[in-house]
């Protein structure tokens, strides 16, 4: 005689059981407009330079990077994230460089905005360290550390040259206290109150920005301790998110994406407004390393750490493999 009703009544394996079927299921997805790629662009040089740190990223010149972001708007990213590399000579202790509307960024901001106009949004890095000779994302006073509220007019300024270049989206990574609200005013007074405010809110001092030190040719002197966050800490990084968009941001961001998937849960639960993680360049170098040991399946790693930050909560992701991920979609 048949028994019914044994154990186990439930079987969740019934929906895993094709691949059809977890397509169906999936609760998380990833699609091209979720996707964001930092872009690098170098001053005084010929053609562009992989980053050795970073196998597959390079240093553009401003044509490779006008090719790059035809690229990524036909692939369906949503945006680009410009970073400019100034020639050496050219740095200062200011980052005069930063606020120059000849500066390599703005002219990039130019180039690729000319190129994509509205179909790709062109996003701009707003912070001094790529311009300073001393590599710190501020103005240092007397006695060598950063200067919060002189750094704030720095970055005032570079609102402003950076919107009038072109940028739908300017990025305050440098972690000043006031920063946004700064920002937020310098650009209303200046007539570019389009111009979207993405706060670096809960920005980390991390190990896994190594890498990125080389794509920007950067010069620092000490670290950034006294202004990232500590990676000990979840709730100081909701005091910086309520004091975010009490000053005026648009959208907020959680940065390194991998190792903070707990920070990025804690603020997509706390806000109404878009939430961007950045997959950093620590994290792209790991996977790339491995996979070309043989220890990993590269595109399956590739996969799954995106799709872990967009479950965690994050509605738009910055990673270097955003164009190559995007055409596979």
């Amino acid at each position: 005689m048949t028994k019914y009703g044994s154990f186990p009544g439930a079987r969740p394996r019934r929906l895993r059981t094709t691949p059809a079927m977890r397509r169906m299921v999936a609760e998380t997805r990833l699609h091209p407009a979720d996707l964001i790629l930092p872009a690098f662009v170098r001053e005084g040089i010929s053609d562009p330079v992989e980053i050795g740190a970073m196998p597959g990223v390079f240093q553009h010149t401003r044509d490779s990077l006008k090719k790059a972001a035809v690229e990524a708007m036909e692939a369906g990213v949503a945006g680009i994230m410009l970073f400019g590399v100034p020639e050496e000579s050219k740095k200062d202790a200011v980052g005069t460089a930063g606020t120059d509307p000849d500066g390599i960024l703005q002219l990039a901001l130019r180039d690729v905005r000319d190129e994509v106009g509205d179909d790709l949004i062109v996003m701009s890095d707003l912070c001094l360290d790529e311009t300073t000779d001393h590599g710190h994302c501020g103005v240092l006073d007397d006695q060598g550390r950063v200067d919060n509220d002189a750094t704030l007019e720095r970055y005032a300024e570079m609102a402003q040259v950076q919107a009038d270049a072109g940028a739908h989206v300017v990025g305050p990574s440098g972690m000043m206290d006031g920063q946004i609200g700064v920002i937020r005013d310098a650009l209303d007074q200046v007539g570019h109150e389009d111009v979207s405010v993405l706060a670096y809110t809960a920005k980390y001092s991390s190990a896994f920005y190594g890498p990125f030190r080389e794509a920007v040719g950067s010069s620092l002197k000490g670290d950034r301790k006294t202004y990232q966050q500590d990676p000990a800490n979840t709730r100081e990084s909701l005091r910086e998110l309520a004091l975010d968009l009490e000053e005026g941001a648009d959208m907020v961001m959680v940065k390194p994406a991998g190792p903070y998937l707990d920070i990025l849960a804690r603020i997509s639960d706390a806000v109404d407004v878009p939430v961007a993680a950045y997959q950093i360049s620590g994290e792209y170098a790991m996977i790339q390393a491995a996979a070309e040991r043989g220890w990993i399946d590269r595109d399956r790693a590739i996969m799954e750490s995106l799709t872990g930050i967009k479950r965690a909560g994050a509605n738009m992701i910055l990673t270097y493999w955003a164009t190559e991920v995007a055409q596979q979609l």
